[in-house]
């Protein structure tokens, strides 16, 4: 989708970051014809009407300036007009929502329009957005396509089941940046039409990433061209592939692929078995691939290049957790072709973790040729190496649980950004193995927020710049625990809660059991 920031002519700025619709005492353009002219009366605020009430959403607004007036409700032959061409998918998809017509680019005022602008206020959080609603009239402005996107859900929302947007000025943007839904598709398959579903719910949430981790020990879920031999008998062709990449970019949701290595490549290496990592003794490590032989990398590089067509996004998920060689008592006595690896590539005292390090830097120049932000799970970080990983790469951190674990601090005060997946809160992974619970909306609504980002406990207030936003992550460890539906029950209250503390970072105003029905009124 674009990421469009020019100004429509109709649009000034009022105020650091705020973009409304300019317009007279009925809501026109000040001075326009359609003004002087308008032969179609819109209703008059007075002081009958109450002052207007804050909008229930998920997630909150995060400021509403209240006014008195009827508000306003969609009908049948209202419309929904744009100042920019670059804002007409956002037009089309509202105006279908709400049973609405999409005139196009307009300059002329009717009563009852929906009127979708841009604003060129450079300065502002490119997904902020102001709602005006006025005159019988509503305007959606912000700096960007995706503004407006976000401003069109509010309005969503407010009118759902014969609501009314409540008059008055809504100001809104996200607290983070990043905000996302992670999918294990590699251990279950997930049909095209169930991710599609969880898009669109996606979208209405103003989450902006879905995750799919579609390779690992059990299956890989995705037609490849480059090596047919990897591919699964259930997977996802890569026209189903780009369907879902076009619909999460039609909702400003950028999908965020993750080919795990060097670990996690069990149904990679069960096609070929030479690249296995074994040790002295000749046993496989599992889902390991040995990192001392070049045809590894390679192998490896033509996924990364294959996949970076088919996932256009500015985003990339590296993987790099749990490699089996690295969790023995003696990773160079139990793998001395590592060993022997690492101190060749890097000197007489490198070491196995050396070698780990340099292979996800090395598959991280892979994927920065194709212009990606990159990402990689903490246990992927290794303390004292002497190899450093690329400076770029962003910590997916998950859990303090690994061999050698280190604390959240410890990335943040290298100056590394960090995305928060906290298996204490935000891991559903199907059957609840080991010491994994269910994730609830409770649990995440009333304790969690962003820098809580190991167990319980909230890192200091002053790296929450550095933590780019979070993700809710389905794990099927235990693929038939639950069927496609029972994922999207299990889910639903947990993204709910998720969006909110992603996007308001003030303590939620609504109690858990008046937010858990504000969800059951919202849908």
């Amino acid at each position: 989708m674009r990421r469009a920031l020019l100004s429509g002519g109709l649009v000034v700025v009022l105020g650091a970051g705020v973009g409304v619709w300019a317009s007279g005492d009925d809501g026109a353009p000040a001075g326009s014809a359609a003004q002087q002219t308008s032969a179609v009366a819109s209703p008059t605020p007075s002081r009958s009407y109450a002052l207007s009430q804050t909008p229930r959403t998920i997630p909150a607004v995060r400021a509403h300036t209240p006014a008195r007036g009827p508000g306003w409700q969609p009908a049948a032959g209202y419309r929904v007009v744009v100042s920019d061409t670059d804002l007409a998918d956002e037009g089309r998809l509202i105006a279908g929502e709400l049973g609405m017509t999409y005139a196009g680019e307009k300059d002329d005022v009717r009563a009852g329009d929906l009127r979708l602008a841009l604003n060129d206020d450079e300065g502002a959080d490119p997904e902020s957005y102001t709602m005006t609603v006025r005159g019988g009239r509503v305007t959606v402005s912000g700096p960007s396509d995706a503004g407006v996107f976000y401003g069109t859900r509010t309005l969503k929302q407010e009118v759902r089941g014969g609501g009314t947007a409540p008059e008055g000025v809504v100001r809104d943007e996200p607290a983070k940046p990043q905000r996302g839904f992670m999918l294990d598709i590699a251990r279950k398959h997930f049909t095209a039409d169930w991710i599609e579903d969880r898009i669109r719910e996606l979208g209405d949430l103003k989450f902006n990433q879905l995750g799919l981790h579609f390779s690992d020990d059990q299956a890989f879920r995705i037609e490849s061209d480059t090596h047919p031999e990897i591919v699964s008998r259930q997977h996802l062709t890569k026209a189903e592939v780009k369907g879902i990449v076009e619909l999460a970019a039609g909702r400003h949701i950028t999908v965020v692929p993750e080919i795990d290595s060097p670990g996690h490549l069990g149904a990679v290496l069960a096609a070929h078995p030479d690249l296995q990592l074994r040790n002295t003794r000749g046993v496989a490590a599992r889902g390991a691939i040995d990192i001392s032989k070049d045809a590894s990398g390679a192998l490896l590089d033509d996924l990364l290049d294959e996949f970076a067509e088919l996932f256009p996004g500015g985003q990339w998920h590296l993987g790099g957790d749990e490699y089996q060689a690295l969790t023995v008592s003696d990773p160079a006595a139990s793998y001395p072709q590592l060993a022997t690896a690492a101190q060749d590539a890097y000197g007489s005292g490198a070491t196995v973790a050396d070698l780990a390090t340099g292979w996800l830097n090395d598959r991280a120049d892979t994927v920065r040729a194709h212009d990606r932000t990159m990402r990689a799970w903490n246990d992927g970080f290794f303390r004292g190496t002497s190899v450093r990983p690329a400076d770029d790469l962003v910590v997916a951190y998950w859990t303090g649980k690994e061999i050698g674990a280190r604390k959240p601090v410890e990335y943040l005060s290298e100056g590394r950004k960090v995305l928060n997946y906290n298996d204490e809160y935000l891991y559903y992974v199907l059957g609840q193995p080991q010491t994994f619970v269910y994730p609830t909306g409770e649990r995440i609504y009333e304790q969690w927020t962003p820098r809580v980002l190991r167990g319980t406990t909230a890192v200091p207030a002053r790296y929450d710049d550095q933590i780019l936003g979070g993700s809710l992550a389905v794990w099927c460890d235990l693929a038939n625990s639950q069927t496609q539906d029972q994922v999207a029950a299990g889910v639903r209250m947990p993204l709910r809660a998720t969006a909110q503390k992603l996007w308001d970072p003030r303590q939620p105003s609504l109690s858990w059991p008046q937010f858990k029905a504000l969800a059951g009124r919202l849908g």
